[in-house]
């Protein structure tokens, strides 16, 4: 399965969500190619749409391999390959440090009006437009969990079926469209994988503010 683009994976998502249809779900993306995303299924179910903040921890040598990942709080979930990776203590404090410093400054760029959305007693879906190790994820799911939701959905287009293992006990539901045996990267799922920029993430947020 490629899907053309992350608008198409997104209303395929939808569908797939239609049982959370008219329930005025909470649509959480991870940023930053996850948010046009989460618009898109937000409109399609009648619900609310914002992003949640977690930072890959990438490697030594090599930031696009994911040892583990950091949320908005401070805690940090680490894969069991990373000391395998070159990560020692540390490496893993100096590059929780400097995630966390980005999340805060996304914080303040894509949030500077109003607080993030409280998730506490809502329906929580958590958008991302594909999973490797998984990480991100587990980060965002381990932080909504602690806000009380009354529900909380993974729903992303495609991941390999380990990863969807790891995730489904972080979550009470996991929606994917594929889970192919034969996985390398996210970008090998889609015609166009282009990067989404800051810019994009704040203008629809700000869209949505004034709605």
């Amino acid at each position: 399965m490629i899907f053309s683009n992350r608008d198409q994976a997104a209303r395929l998502l939808a569908e797939k969500l239609v049982a959370y249809q008219g329930r005025n779900p909470l649509v959480l993306a991870i940023p930053r190619g996850a948010v046009p995303m989460a618009k898109i299924v937000a409109e399609a179910l009648g619900g609310e749409f914002d992003v949640v903040l977690v930072r890959k921890l990438g490697a030594p040598g090599n930031p696009e391999f994911a040892i583990g990942a950091i949320d908005e709080t401070g805690w940090a979930t680490l894969g069991p390959y990373a000391a395998m990776a070159g990560a020692d203590s540390g490496y893993i404090e100096r590059i929780k440090a400097q995630e966390l410093a980005t999340i805060r400054k996304r914080r303040a760029q894509y949030s500077p009006l109003h607080p993030p959305i409280d998730p506490q007693g809502r329906i929580v879906i958590v958008v991302d437009d594909g999973l490797a190790t998984g990480s991100t994820m587990i980060a965002a799911l381990h932080a909504l969990r602690q806000r009380q939701p009354q529900q909380l959905i993974c729903a992303v287009p495609v991941a390999p079926p380990d990863t969807l293992e790891k995730v489904a006990d972080k979550a009470d539901e996991v929606v994917c469209l594929y889970a192919p045996e034969n996985f390398q990267a996210v970008g090998q799922f889609y015609a166009d994988f282009g990067q989404v920029e800051d810019e994009e993430v704040i203008a629809l947020l700000s869209e949505r503010k004034k709605t």
